[in-house]
């Protein structure tokens, strides 16, 4: 489940990122956050620079503060004077920055109201009361152990079947036959889960049931296989550790989907097409119009 609106996305991230670091994105109170310049009377605040180091690459962010704090300062005081230049040429009152300014203003409340609603529920505690509920205790996935014998084409696929049929030891006609890297452990593959193999691959194994051989051989990218399952059993659960990152970007994504649903239903949204005409219920059926 991957939203695709690129501002829920954004949303997401931010979310995520400053869960790990809640201080991080705390306002300093006034007595404590200093003003460190100011733009023709514009005040540039320590908590202005603490804000901007945030935006910055991993690698920046582990340069010396002596170093950090007065390069951003500088950048602050260089947008500041831009912008300051710009109002003087009256270009806030310019169609194209208006609408700028509202989008970011849009998506600045966005992110606040989805950092308010959302960002109590990824705490520790919050998210080790639903790895408890979700999570421990239950069975994992599915998993099989299984072995394979990898060949270059159907018919040696059908030979190496052939040969099972009549009696042949998988391991020793992996090893013999085989061109899979593990074929020096009797085509030994472990356990595995669904995902962790290719479709086609995954589907055959788990068809089949303990000490069962595939009864034909089965294509893949990698070429023809011969698949024997020697165990199933369901994945023990993971530990909270391993689970965290997923169960977190989870509850983010469940919190901003029901923000979502209780955004929209508490305004009213008309639609139109590109021409400007109203937009009906069948129009959602239609194809799009051709460039």
């Amino acid at each position: 489940m991957r939203p695709s609106r690129p501002s829920l996305a954004l949303a997401l991230a931010l979310l995520a990122a400053t869960a790990l670091s809640p201080a991080a994105r705390a306002q300093p109170a006034a007595a404590t956050d200093p003003v460190v310049a100011r733009v023709n009377g514009t005040e540039i605040h320590v908590s202005d620079i603490t804000e901007a180091a945030q935006g910055l690459p991993q690698e920046y962010r582990g340069m010396p503060q002596n170093m950090l704090m007065p390069m951003l300062a500088d950048q602050l005081i260089d947008r500041a004077a831009v912008a300051a230049m710009a109002r003087k040429d009256g270009l806030e009152k310019d169609p194209t920055v208006v609408r700028a300014v509202a989008r970011a203003t849009e998506e600045a409340l966005e992110n606040a109201i989805l950092q308010r609603n959302v960002g109590p529920t990824i705490t520790e505690d919050k998210l080790r009361a639903r790895y408890a509920t979700d999570i421990a205790g239950k069975e994992g996935e599915p998993e099989v152990h299984a072995r394979h014998i990898l060949v270059a084409n159907e018919a040696d696929a059908v030979k190496v079947i052939a040969e099972l049929k009549k009696g042949g030891d998988f391991a020793a006609l992996a090893k013999a036959r085989s061109s899979d890297p593990g074929a020096g452990q009797g085509g030994d593959l472990g356990f595995f889960k669904r995902a962790d193999m290719v479709p086609e691959f995954a589907e055959a194994a788990f068809a089949l049931k303990p000490g069962q051989v595939s009864d034909k051989p089965i294509k893949t990218q990698f070429g023809w296989h011969v698949i024997k399952v020697e165990e199933r059993r369901a994945a023990p659960a993971p530990s909270f550790e391993q689970a965290q990152d997923d169960l977190r970007q989870k509850v983010i994504q469940e919190g901003v989907q029901k923000v979502l649903a209780a955004a929209r239903a508490a305004v009213t949204i008309e639609r139109f097409n590109p021409d400007g005409s109203p937009r009906r219920a069948t129009d959602d059926a239609a194809p799009p119009p051709k460039p």
